[in-house]
């Protein structure tokens, strides 16, 4: 589990390290084991008030490719910085207007034993189509969970937090 502390010291250390005119704001910087995923607010593009929506859906996409083209070279350096320093892949997204959009981005494999009931719903995740595999279909039950318990998994990772910083000032705390 990654404490906020060392959220916050990476989130720091992209504040003060990206160029001044990449992000109009750096919105989020998330950390785990892995990776690290750095998104930032870019200008919405200009468009006369009467654009249709496909219109505004159309300019968004080309503004946040525009960027993705454009940048490449000072978001690949910095991470380079930053994946030396952290010990973990960078991966990078922009908000645009209400479309968040990541780019490429680490897709860890994860180890599971799973009995036969839980490892059935996986299968019929695959038959009915939902998922193409069970890898797949286990991904899609992690974002069906995650959408539906947010208050739950907030509440929980804080008390994750909680326990880390008790431990961290018993008998084996270095520095003691």
């Amino acid at each position: 589990m990654i404490t906020s502390e060392q959220t916050e010291k990476v989130r720091g250390w992209f504040a003060g390290r990206l160029p001044e005119d990449l992000f109009e704001e750096l919105a989020e910087v998330t950390v785990d084991r892995e990776e690290i995923t750095v998104v930032g607010r870019i200008p919405e593009p200009r468009l006369a008030e009467d654009a249709s929506a496909t219109e505004r859906t159309a300019a968004v996409q080309g503004r946040i490719q525009e960027f993705r083209e454009r940048t490449r070279e000072a978001r690949m350096a910095v991470a380079r910085e930053a994946e030396h320093g952290f010990g973990r892949k960078v991966s990078w997204g922009v908000l645009c207007g209400a479309e968040r959009a990541l780019f490429t981005h680490v897709a860890a494999p994860v180890m599971t034993r799973l009995r036969q009931p839980e490892r059935r719903v996986l299968d019929t995740l695959v038959a009915s189509g939902v998922a193409r595999s069970r890898s797949e279909a286990l991904a899609w039950c992690v974002r069906l969970v995650q959408r539906h318990e947010d208050d739950w998994l907030a509440e929980l990772r804080a008390s994750l937090e909680q326990v880390q910083r008790v431990r961290a000032q018993g008998p084996d705390a270095t520095g003691a």
